[in-house]
This record gives C-alpha cells, structure tokens and sequence, in this order.
C-alpha cells in the first residue's frame, strides 16, 4: 500500500508524462482540423467557393470521422493506443498538408473527408487510454487537461493563420496554402514521436516504481470488479445508456463546430477587421475558454455532478446561439459567440466521466468510439446549417435559432440521465461490462 503521498505523486507523475503529449496530439488535430475556417478568409474568393460549399466541405470531414469512429477504436484496443495513435496523427498531418493542392468543390470534399477518416478515433482513443491511467475521482481533471488543447488550438491557429492568410505570394504560395502547409507538418512529428514515447499500461510503466505500477493497476481494477470481460466489445453499442449518451453529445457537437467554422467568418463580418486582427479576436476568446477547462475538471471530480454540470453547461451554449441569431447587426454578436464558446470546458470533463462508469475495456473502446461518433455527425450539420441559410437567404440568424433549440434539447436528455442508476451522484460504481 502507498502513503496518500505516494498516491498523489504517481498520479502527478503519469500525468507529467502522458498529458504533454496527448495534449499536443489533440492541439493538431482540432488545429489541422479547423484551420479552414481561417483558410477560408482568403480561399473561397480565389476559389469562388459559395458559403453552402464551405459550409458542405467543412462538415463532410465528420462523416468520414463518424464512420469510422468505432472501427478505429477497435482496432486500437487491439494492437495498443501507441502505435495507432501514431498512425492517426501522421496520416492526418500528410492530408492536411495536402489540402494546399485542392482547386476544385469535388476535390476540398475528398480532401476533407479523408481527413475525417484519417483522424478518426483519435478523440474517443485517447479517453479510452485516459481510462486506463487515471482513478475516476481523477478522471475529470485528467480529461480537462486533454479537451483544452481545442480552444488552445484557437489561441494559436487564430493568430498564426491571420498571419499566414499575409503571407501570401511567398514562395508563389497563397496565403491559406501556408495555412495548411505549416500546420500539417507538426503533427507527423508528434506522431512519430508518440510512437516512440507512449507506455500501453500501467503494468509496463518502467518509469514507475513497482509499488507504483502494481497500486495503479490495483485501484484501476478495483473500480470495476465484475468487469464482464469475456462479453463482446460489440455489445456495448446496443446498450441503451450509451445511445442515450450520444444524444447530448450531438447537440454539443453540432453547436461547437458551427461556432469553430463560422465565428472567423462572423468577427470579420461584425467588427469588419483585417485577417490578422480576426485571427486575434477568435484567438483570444478561445484563451478565455481555455482557461474554464481546468475549473470545469476540479468542479466536475470534486462535486460529482456529471450530469448536472454536463446539462447546465450545454443550456449556456444554446443562449448563446439564440444570443447570436437575435444580434445579427451589433457588435455585441461576439460576446454570444463567447457565450457559446465558454461552456465546453464545464460540459466535456464532466459528460466523459460518465461512459466509463459503465464500461470498461475493449466494450468501452466500442462504447466511447459510438458516442464520439454520433456526435460526430453533428460536426456535419452544425457548419452546414449555417452555410445553408447564408446562401439560402443572406443570413445566419434561423441557422442560430435551430442550433438553440438543439442545445436545449440536449440539456434536457443530459439532466434527464441524472435520474438513472448508473449516474445518480454518491453511489458506488455499477458493474461494467
């Protein structure tokens, strides 16, 4: 047995050697994965792509990630997070470099929806490994860690793409082709180094102590003692908790990646700024949502309130989307887009705590991965939506209102689940299958 010392210190030092790097695999893909939004500034007109283009490009990327969320999950419980996280970041790094060569509608849809593909089961992966590492009473701080990596990628990709976009005529490049090219190469170097640096298990941590190791291991097990190990991973996906959990998580889904896609376009438009001046204003609400991320995790593992805390927070995202659909001619349609913006650092620490309540190895790599994946779908329809309405009628605001509606619809299945066994506050862990 450790000392509540030594306890604390392992978990310290998994942390300081796992959560770095997941961090920074996480930063490029939802910086690989978004920078069109910038890029987009600055392609459409010399593409003369319409905003319905845009708007289809954008969110293809999430079918192709959607379809193959759980296979690549499953494969990845299969032959270890380390070498298919590995494979994940470097073919979506080479892709996204690729998509500096796209000249044509057709080909911006391929190149997005085999980036889609590519990166799929990065996201519900690393949630999965988390599991592996972290006791539930941690779990919610070591996930907030992971899931501010997105914002933080705003903070960068804003800034650094507003400069890019000014680059153009470099090296005969236009600007949004430095967009794609500069950041695609990072992540092949992350996921080379990945390779190299992740450990598969506790029990294979030679940077810990035996003591160490064999405590971790212990208290990982000892959350699921009926763990039901011999049922199919595939079993999972017919639970009805788990389609229950999709729910709120594609309304989530679908109100975060319109405002990822769309709020370069809708600062421009609101403060009429320059392209690097945009890259500053979405840069710096997303270091303001960045910095809910670390509270959103405390809060969720010391109340316990997952549900509660998941519920609340997807209602602030729709008064923010109704917020931007009623202000549509002020300048105070940015501060509904923060408002849609800041939510998520309460909502993700807390809703991804609740898969693993009820399931545990490879059925919670199929699990997590269906979740992810329904939600998914919903980073199709978000961009969509909204570059739906802009060509249809010249505005945005009857895009915003749907989203709103979907947020609320949400929040209520996500507070409805509260009530359930499984996901009542105060009682012990169920058995996992």
């Amino acid at each position: 047995m450790l000392s509540r010392d030594e306890e604390s210190a392992t978990l310290k030092r998994v942390s300081l050697r796992l959560l770095p790097l997941l961090f920074g695999l996480y930063l490029m893909a939802f910086l690989d994965r978004v920078n069109v939004g910038i890029a987009a500034l600055q392609m459409n007109g010399d593409l003369k792509f319409s905003s319905a283009v845009y708007g289809f490009g954008a969110g293809i990327f999430f079918l192709g990630y959607a379809l193959c969320e759980v296979p690549s999950n499953l494969i990845l419980a299969r032959v270890g997070a380390r070498r298919w996280l590995a494979r994940i970041a470097i073919s979506w790094g080479l892709l996204t470099c690729a998509m500096m060569f796209v000249r044509t509608p057709i080909q911006f849809y391929c190149a997005r929806l085999l980036l889609g593909v590519a990166e799929a089961g990065l996201y519900p992966g690393v949630i999965y490994y988390l599991g592996r590492w972290f006791p539930d009473n941690h779990r919610g701080r070591a996930l907030s860690v992971f899931f501010a990596a997105a914002p933080l990628a705003g903070v960068v990709g804003g800034p650094l793409g507003g400069t890019l976009l000014d680059a153009s005529g470099v090296l005969g490049l236009a600007g949004w082709q430095w967009v794609f090219l500069v950041e695609g190469v990072p992540s092949v170097l992350l996921g080379a180094l990945a390779l190299v640096y992740l450990t598969e298990r506790p029990a294979d941590a030679k940077w810990l102590s035996a003591g160490q190791r064999a405590w971790l291991a212990e208290c990982i097990g000892n959350e699921h003692p009926r763990s039901g190990t011999g049922i199919s991973p595939l079993n999972a996906l017919g639970k009805p908790l788990v389609w229950l959990l999709a729910l709120p998580h594609f309304a989530f889904y679908t109100l975060a990646m319109a405002y990822s896609f769309w709020a370069p376009t809708i600062v421009r438009e609101s403060l009429h700024t320059s392209y690097v001046k945009t890259g500053m204003v979405t840069g710096v609400i997303a270091l303001v949502a960045a910095a809910t991320y670390p509270l959103g995790g405390m809060l969720s593992d010391w109340s316990g309130e997952r549900c509660r805390t998941a519920a609340l927070s997807l209602l602030l995202s729709a008064a923010g989307c109704l917020g931007v659909g009623l202000l549509v001619h002020s300048p105070l349609r940015i501060l509904a887009l923060v408002m849609m913006a800041l939510p998520a650092g309460f909502y993700l620490p807390s809703f991804w705590c609740l898969p693993t309540r009820f399931l545990i190895g490879p059925s919670a790599a199929a699990g997590i991965a269906l979740i992810n994946a329904v939600g998914s779908c919903g980073g199709f329809f978000g961009p969509s939506i909204i570059g739906f309405f802009r060509t249809l009628s010249g505005g945005d605001a009857a895009g915003f209102y749907a989203l709103a509606g979907l947020g609320l619809l949400g929040s209520v299945v996500c507070a409805g689940l509260r009530f359930t066994r499984t996901f009542r506050p105060g009682i012990e862990l169920p058995s996992a299958v």
